[in-house]
């Protein structure tokens, strides 16, 4: 009998066991459940895109039906803003959740420029990184890399590994700086020992070749500031001797990232990913692929904004392929307005055409007016964001705050909103209030109403035929009425003009005004 109980009681035990043992399971497979249905986070950035580039935004000389679709397809923002009308404070601002005039080095940074995000500093990457996300960037990055003094026949730190990328391939600057070579995780793609990279953004370096003293070697003339060492028969920005083997082939660069960015995808679809897909088009020197030279009518310039089209679908085509698209929120915007001449003889301007790169806005990059920062903005999920159009403001800056909710992280920054909802598309609340920039000004947005202060410079910057909204008064527009800022209010309505000052004030403070009133006596 003693044995028949002790018999039972083990049997009994053992069932316990089982069940407890199967529960544990069931709670384990449920746990990688939930990490594998965190949403993965895409944003998709066009460098000097304008307002009225795309379709959804009104452009009828230009065919983008990829980005067209995706448009369609989620929450398009007809009020969506870059921090800065430049590029390098725009990607500071969209990486931190901060404000570049609060950084005095986020401005449009040489090759050679150190980092300007601090290692310690919290960004998109980091706070991603935090839950469970694998973090990566392909594509520009133009927010400086090293302390300062930079060997680039060594690795490169710190960088984007550094801020919060757990992968990273790169052009360090733009497409029209030195140096012209391709950093993986911090190393040159393809250096040779032998042949090591030098870069001076001061002097030549002995006989090497340049734009301004041998026009007979280039294939792309340059029409200012970009004469000095020649790639590809292409002038550039600065001096660059050595390297040979790792130089980029210009009109290879958007299938280069873009098969990086599919390998990206396809490497991490088991875990949830933060993909910065940093577009070089349509910055100059525009280099369409030989399949694509002709395809706009437009030149160059036309032809890379059909090309930067065509890789957009491709990258969707493989998400869709993998399984990707129903848990994965895409953004897409631009780091600033459009600029047609920036730099070289490209046919920009002689077969623009009808073409309108900021639509119906005044300005273009460079400027304080709406063309400078007001860009094409949409998020997109298949499934989760009903197709919409919202009119509500937001900034780029938001996307740190907005993310951090969706991931259910509790970061946030001071200048970045929470505006998850509008992101998609279930409310229609954005921001009431903010600062723009442009080359180290600043004006101000606040509900229907734009107020620009005094600016000493030129009203015209001619070699890009821009206008930078500078002047001895005060500028205030009412862009519900006159979205063109054509009718200057600032006289007629002292009122809203006071109004719309003490509200800058507060948050740029009174020392900049003070500034630029001293500056324009």
């Amino acid at each position: 009998m003693k044995q028949t109980r002790n018999l039972g009681l083990l049997t009994f035990y053992l069932l316990l066991l089982t069940a407890s043992c199967k529960d544990k399971v069931v709670d384990k497979t449920e746990t990688a459940s939930t990490e594998v249905t965190k949403p993965n986070i895409i944003i998709i950035y066009a460098d000097d895109l304008g307002y009225g580039e795309l379709g959804v935004y009104g452009a009828t000389e230009l065919k983008t039906p990829n980005l067209d679709k995706l448009a369609n397809g989620g929450m398009r923002f007809t009020n969506g803003y870059a921090s800065s009308a430049t590029c390098t404070p725009s990607r500071y601002a969209l990486l931190t959740g901060i404000y570049p005039w609060r950084n005095k080095n986020a401005k449009i940074l040489p090759g050679t420029a150190p980092l300007i995000i601090d290692t310690a500093q919290t960004t998109i990457p980091k706070m991603l990184k935090k839950q469970g996300y694998h973090t990566g960037i392909v594509g520009k990055w133009h927010l400086g890399l090293g302390s300062g003094n930079v060997n680039w026949n060594e690795r490169i730190s710190p960088g984007p590994n550094e801020v919060g990328f757990d992968y990273s391939h790169i052009l360090a600057a733009t497409q029209d700086r030195v140096p012209t070579v391709y950093i993986e995780d911090g190393h040159v793609v393809n250096l040779d020992p032998n042949d090591p990279i030098e870069i001076n953004y001061q002097e030549n370096f002995e006989g090497e070749p340049t734009g301004l003293e041998n026009p007979e070697m280039l294939k792309m003339k340059w029409h200012h500031g970009h004469n000095n060492s020649i790639v590809n028969g292409i002038p550039r920005i600065g001096f660059m001797k050595g390297g040979a083997a790792a130089k980029w082939v210009d009109e290879d660069m958007a299938d280069y990232f873009l098969a990086d960015a599919q390998a990206y995808v396809k490497r991490h679809k088991n875990e949830p990913f933060f993909l910065y897909y940093a577009l070089q088009q349509p910055h100059v020197p525009r280099t369409p692929h030989a399949r694509f030279v002709g395809s706009s009518g437009m030149g160059p310039r036309g032809d890379v904004i059909v090309e930067a089209d065509w890789m957009i679908g491709e990258f969707v085509k493989t998400l869709e392929a993998e399984g990707l698209l129903e848990n994965t929120l895409i953004v897409f915007s631009s780091d600033n307005g459009p600029v047609v001449n920036d730099g070289y003889y490209d046919d920009s301007e002689e077969k623009l055409g009808n073409h309108k790169p900021a639509g119906a806005l005044r300005g273009g990059k460079y400027s304080l007016f709406e063309a400078g920062t007001r860009v094409p903005f949409f998020t997109y999920w298949k499934g989760k964001i009903s197709p919409g159009v919202s009119d509500a403001m937001v900034s780029q800056l938001d996307l740190f705050s907005s993310l951090a909710a969706l991931v259910d992280s509790d970061e946030n920054t001071a200048d970045s909103k929470e505006l998850l909802d509008l992101f998609l598309g279930k409310s229609n609340d954005g921001r009431d209030e903010m600062v723009i920039e442009a080359t180290s000004r600043t004006a101000f947005r606040k509900g229907d109403w734009a107020m620009i202060p005094p600016y000493e410079g030129p009203a015209i910057n001619r070699n890009v035929n821009i206008e930078l909204a500078n002047g001895t008064d005060y500028q205030l527009y009412n862009l519900k009425e006159d979205i063109g800022q054509q009718n200057n209010l600032a006289k007629s309505n002292p009122e809203k003009l006071q109004v719309m000052i003490a509200a800058y004030e507060a948050i740029r403070g009174t020392e900049n005004t003070q500034i630029q009133q001293l500056e324009l006596k």
